[in-house]
């Protein structure tokens, strides 16, 4: 089985996929180490304030070639990060579609503005951020609203965090179903 997890920054995607690591034992890629790899090694000239467009094109090429291997060789893998395309399933043949699972990662507004300080307090919950001066209450509203615009417009999976903050339990009990319906 594939799990992609992606949506906006500080929705919980890194923390999401160490929770799924640690129950079911699935490796996972973070996209960005991926992305610094490739950049400090000097394999492009991408940096990472790059259009984030660019960025995934680039680093989209190379994951999913990374997905099918994993379907190919019957392993199981969870890809997170910002850098797959909402059309990603464009890319797979239903042969390998049947083998992933996909998450986008919402926030709503009344869940920004009313848990703005535990967005903030868990950022560095799996990993150290260097830098988390740009993580505004406007940025955050901004890059989620942008996110559910681009999941309705594409019609992709999503899950909105509203009320209470609760994507690991929902994730797992979708995960269960999937498996016992595929035999995985």
């Amino acid at each position: 089985m594939i799990i992609l997890i992606t949506g906006a920054s500080h929705t919980g995607k890194t923390a999401l996929a160490q929770k799924l690591l640690e129950k079911y034992q699935y490796p996972y890629l973070s996209i960005d180490h991926l992305k610094m790899g490739l950049i400090r090694s000097g394999n492009t000239s991408l940096t990472p304030l790059s259009d984030g467009n660019a960025l995934t094109d680039y680093l989209w090429r190379i994951v999913r070639e990374m997905i099918k291997t994993a379907i190919e060789n019957a392993q199981n893998l969870i890809v997170e990060g910002c850098y797959i395309p909402f059309t990603w399933s464009d890319d797979f043949e239903p042969e390998y579609l049947k083998h992933i699972t996909y998450y986008c990662l919402v926030m709503s507004e009344s869940y920004i503005t009313h848990h703005f300080s535990d967005i903030k307090k868990y950022a560095n919950v799996v990993e150290s951020r260097l830098d988390d001066t740009d993580c505004t209450m406007e940025a955050v509203l901004n890059d989620n609203a942008k996110i559910l615009e681009q999941c309705r417009k594409y019609k992709v999976n999503y899950l909105l965090i509203d009320e209470e903050y609760r994507v690991d339990e929902e994730v797992v009990g979708d995960l269960e179903q999937v498996k016992a319906g595929r035999g995985n």
